[in-house]
């Protein structure tokens, strides 16, 4: 298994290693936009070290209101109960994408609901391909969500393969 690997750069090498390939990045990307770019929402990340011991008393906290240009802080000391003195915290910020910037979001209206439509169809193709992930499906998901789809997708795929070959995730 090979975590982190930029598939798309080793694509050739990586295909003849393993019996299954379980793709997460950009669906478009993976087919080199064939078929047109996919829009996505991406985001860019303040980080501050904050010379207090509680910022907000949260790990996470979310700001909808509408002057504020950030859309969440995260205080990282509260996800471990930290004491320290000081705290950082990282403010997110909603960014325009554009092709090489990190994509965060699918942006699921009409044009692109159908455009990825065309990129599922040759997905559904794939024999020692697995797409998986907000990036590879296409679509929004929450941390439980993509956990279930993960175990859910790796019985169904994995479980005719043969585990002494490699599996690039």
């Amino acid at each position: 298994m090979r975590l982190h690997t930029d598939y798309l750069r080793q694509r050739e090498d990586l295909d003849k290693l393993a019996c299954k390939i379980i793709y997460t990045g950009s669906i478009d990307a993976f087919y080199n936009y064939r078929f047109g770019e996919l829009e996505y929402r991406s985001l860019s990340f303040e980080t501050e070290v904050l010379e207090e011991s509680n910022y907000q008393g949260n790990a996470v906290v979310n700001y909808t209101e509408y002057g504020v240009p950030y859309t969440r802080i995260i205080e990282h000391k509260h996800f471990e109960f930290g004491t320290q003195k000081r705290t950082v915290i990282s403010k997110e910020y909603p960014v325009s994408w554009k092709r090489g910037d990190e994509p965060y979001y699918s942006v699921n209206d009409k044009k692109n609901n159908l455009l990825y439509a065309r990129y599922a169809q040759e997905a559904a193709k794939e024999s020692k391909v697995v797409f998986g992930g907000r990036l590879g499906k296409y679509q929004y998901y929450d941390m439980y969500q993509v956990v279930a789809e993960a175990l859910v997708g790796a019985e169904a795929e994995l479980s005719g393969c043969n585990y002494n070959k490699n599996i690039v995730v």
